[in-house]
């Protein structure tokens, strides 16, 4: 697995780059081609390469992404490392590590006729192509496994925040900053304005709603009035009612500076995905990890949102959090502990083989464990 793992991060696979993921997505391809013994299909969608392993009469899929967030070149600075049982390198736990531990997995399993694997390539930007087929695979499916990252402790997830994204656009005018700059509509101190009430948006009780501003751009010269600036907002919550709210705020903005326009593009981008459709599969999971010597094996909340935020918007049994053990996931310091990869992967194999067994799955799955 640690070799695997190391091809896998050196090839790179920044978001919409389309030779890098089609690179990856080759060698993906051949990877599960192996385990399954069944060809990939290849779903192109706007160019970007997403890789299908359909099932006939599929009980249990399993989800996961090949995209990073890291630039063309980013191995080069930062290649895989190993030092004593933690690897590092772009992309190692978010989560490439989980990729490898689903394929080794599969290779464990007897009969994987009734398990379908997703690789999406678009995740870290939202799953913009890949959504509607996310959502048409966990539709036909029992029940839907995320190989994501756990936690650093090892929790697996159970609940995520749902999460919206927007771009506001703010339209001024263009004046001679030193000569006669009151001719001018700033849109640099209009978006600062906007800022400030983005800010008292969040939850002031402390129930977890974050309204984030980002990305900002404005201006074209030191010297002149700036007649245009974007700014991008990260939103996240708990529950359907907080996104809207945000959502409904946002729509409403209005500019502060006369003669100032303002537009919002955007929206919610995912809702929450649910403890409630997670504990049954957590239950089970639970048993498995017992019979497999695994201690204290717990489900946790993360403010993070994945693509197993549409199959649980659907309505599908869907655990998250069960691929690699580490943390850092987009920063420089990323990381997985690797004498924590046999477990997960040991772990995963029980999980799929008992569901892939199932008829159908609810509460009364772990009556049903052999």
């Amino acid at each position: 697995m640690v070799d695997r793992l190391s091809t896998l991060v050196s090839c790179e696979s920044a978001p919409g780059s389309l030779p890098h993921l089609e690179s990856c997505a080759d060698l993906l391809a051949r990877w599960g081609e192996e385990v399954l013994g069944r060809p990939a299909r290849r779903v192109v969608i706007d160019g970007l390469p997403h890789l299908l392993w359909p099932a006939i009469g599929q009980r249990v899929l399993l989800l996961g992404h090949f995209d990073t967030v890291f630039p063309v070149g980013t191995v080069r600075s930062r290649p895989f490392t190993v030092r004593q049982d933690v690897a590092t390198g772009p992309g190692v736990c978010d989560m490439k590590a989980g990729i490898v531990q689903m394929f080794t997995a599969l290779h464990l399993i007897e009969d994987t006729s009734a398990v379908g694997v997703l690789l999406t390539c678009d995740e870290e930007t939202g799953s913009v192509t890949s959504r509607q087929l996310i959502e048409r695979e966990a539709r036909r499916s029992g029940a839907v496994l995320v190989c994501e990252a756990a936690t650093p402790e090892g929790h697996l997830k159970v609940a995520r925040k749902g999460g919206s994204v927007y771009r506001l656009t703010v339209s001024g005018r263009a004046a001679h900053a030193g000569v006669e700059p009151q001719r001018g509509v700033n849109a640099t101190v209009e978006v600062a304005h906007q800022v400030l009430t983005l800010g008292a948006l969040g939850a002031a009780d402390g129930g977890g709603t974050s309204v984030t501003p980002t990305l900002l751009s404005a201006g074209t010269t030191t010297n002149t009035v700036p007649e245009s600036a974007s700014l991008a907002v990260d939103v996240r919550a708990w529950t359907r009612d907080e996104l809207e709210r945000v959502d409904h705020a946002i729509r409403g903005l209005v500019p502060i500076l006369p003669e100032a326009t303002l537009a919002v593009q955007g929206g919610i981008n995912r809702y929450p995905m649910s403890a409630e459709l997670a504990r049954p599969l957590l239950e089970l999971a639970q048993s498995i990890a017992r019979q497999l010597g695994i201690p204290s094996l717990t489900g946790a909340y993360a403010n993070g949102a994945s693509d197993g935020n549409f199959t649980a918007a659907l309505g599908v049994p869907t655990l998250d959090g069960l691929g690699a053990i580490g943390g850092g996931a987009h920063a420089a310091d990323e990381y997985v502990l690797l004498d924590r990869m046999p477990e997960r992967t040991a772990l995963l194999a029980g999980l799929v083989d008992v569901l892939s067994t199932m008829e159908d799955f609810g509460p009364q799955a772990n009556e049903r464990i052999p």
